[in-house]
């Protein structure tokens, strides 16, 4: 199995962090009692430090929420998909959960023709890329539009190092057409997800 990247040194943050966005999350009441929550990510994603681990340390978080969406299996099951997202004038930075019991090695045979299979903290991951979706307005009063937007770079990570089904998915992306950096996604991957309730440390 190939092993992750290496993350060069951090910038100084002792003089560069950023106060955070407040967060704003729906409630769910519906959600089974061991998911995460959109609160519960929200606050995990949406640290001071975040602009300073994503290589952007002028930059603040300008808005930071969370949602309980729900994806629907090919069989008709429906299974809740926590999310939480924050943005910053370059990057936008989201975390979501994910409990279809599909292990990650499984996950990384379809994922991405390009996916690499990687350790993120002793715990299978798979890095993988996609496309975001461009949407144009017209201020004249016309109709939206939307197309293929810029590459958007995912991080797959099993909660537990046996890798029994459930995981977490980290997902970065920049307001521009510049492919986003990858040793930024690691960073805080491995800052971030020890801190979500469910992970497993080992």
């Amino acid at each position: 199995m190939a092993q992750g990247l290496h993350p060069g040194p951090l910038p100084n943050t002792s003089q560069q962090d950023s106060k955070p966005a407040t967060c704003s999350a729906s409630a769910d009441k519906t959600l089974p009692a061991k998911y995460v929550s959109p609160a519960q990510l929200c606050t995990a994603l949406n640290r001071s430090d975040l602009p300073v681990l994503l290589g952007t340390p002028e930059e603040h978080a300008e808005t930071a929420r969370g949602s309980a969406g729900w994806m629907t299996l090919a069989g008709g099951t429906k299974i809740a998909s926590p999310e939480a997202e924050v943005d910053l004038r370059t990057y936008s930075v989201r975390l979501s959960a994910s409990y279809d019991d599909v292990p990650v090695a499984e996950a990384a045979r379809y994922v991405d023709s390009s996916s690499q299979v990687k350790m993120v903290l002793g715990h299978p991951a798979v890095l993988y890329s996609n496309r975001t979706i461009e949407i144009s307005f017209n201020l004249g009063g016309g109709k939206a539009s939307t197309g293929p937007g810029g590459i958007a770079r995912s991080l797959l990570v099993s909660t537990s190092a046996k890798d029994g089904g459930d995981s977490f998915e980290m997902t970065i992306w920049r307001q521009d057409d510049v492919p986003p950096d990858d040793e930024a996604l690691f960073r805080i991957a491995e800052e971030v997800l020890p801190t979500v309730p469910g992970w497993t440390a080992g």
